[in-house]
């Protein structure tokens, strides 16, 4: 199973849960194997080299399929031609953010901040075209206020929201919930149509006042392209049954993450949808990689 970003990273975690779980489906052992490098570019080429046999997946994020083709002006694989789709599996919710050290507590707060100094207020990324920074650049549009961005790929941009090099961030609720509860983040909106049950009295991005589109954090399993469908089976079979297990279904609600049971078409549905979004959002702002 090859993993597109760093061991550590909560996609890494995700991918060594699940092969876990399914080595005792499939009967055999699931390898991790590590690609990160170009969001997600090095692994997609890795895998297109790889034998259609059901021996070797990826476990992809929607910025691979929805993202990066409007992203790159070249890219080294087209999410439709070269992957034969297994399953979905996860979806995370995302949240917006303040550092303690920049005294925002409110969006209302965060907004008035920003429009009285228009692209003094700093926000971190985990990296150029990474969801984290196409989340807050919609954001940003909605309110019609400009942030500038410092990205971060190399180390963990929460680090510069703790110490307050950076003022603000959107990012996956897993991965900041530790931080909150240990009062070094303060959160500001989730990104879905509801509060969160943890976090009860921190209002949805549209109770505050801004319309913008819920950002997709869905994860797939992909294989090459041509892939049978008798492997395509087993495999999505191995993986809807790991998913309902409940001691793996725990700790992904520990992490915030939400199960996704469906077929490979469900995977399309997705990937279409948010590409129609995603891909518009993109074109309208230039935004561009290379």
């Amino acid at each position: 199973m090859v993993v597109p970003l760093a061991a550590g990273t909560l996609t890494d975690v995700v991918a060594r849960l699940l092969a876990e779980a399914m080595a005792r489906e499939l009967g055999q052992p699931v390898i991790i194997e590590n690609r990160a490098g170009a969001n997600g570019n090095l692994a997609a080429a890795y895998l297109k080299q790889q034998r259609p046999d059901g021996h070797a997946v990826m476990l992809a994020g929607v910025s691979m399929f929805a993202f990066n083709p409007f992203l790159y002006a070249s890219l080294s694989y087209d999410p439709v031609r070269d992957f034969t789709y297994v399953a979905p599996v996860v979806d995370t919710p995302f949240m917006l953010v303040a550092s303690k050290r920049s005294g925002i507590t409110t969006v209302a707060q965060f907004l008035e901040r920003a429009r009285a100094r228009p692209g003094e207020l700093t926000y971190a990324s985990a990296g150029n075209g990474n969801s984290t920074h196409l989340a807050m650049e919609m954001v940003a549009e909605a309110a019609d206020i400009r942030l500038t961005h410092v990205p971060y790929s190399a180390v963990s941009p929460f680090n510069s929201l703790i110490a307050g090099e950076t003022d603000s961030m959107l990012g996956v609720v897993g991965s900041l919930l530790p931080h909150i509860r240990s009062g070094t983040i303060v959160p500001l909106a989730v990104l879905l149509d509801a509060r969160l049950p943890d976090l009860p009295d921190v209002p949805t991005l549209h109770e505050a006042g801004l319309q913008a589109p819920t950002m997709p954090g869905w994860y797939a399993l992909v294989g090459p392209a041509g892939m049978p469908e008798e492997p395509v089976l087993r495999l999505n079979a191995a993986l809807q049954k790991t998913l309902r297990d409940p001691a793996v279904r725990q700790r992904l609600r520990e992490v915030y993450l939400d199960p996704i049971e469906g077929s490979p078409a469900t995977i399309r549905q997705s990937f279409e949808r948010d590409s129609a979004i995603w891909g518009a959002f993109i074109r309208r702002r230039g935004l561009r990689l290379g």
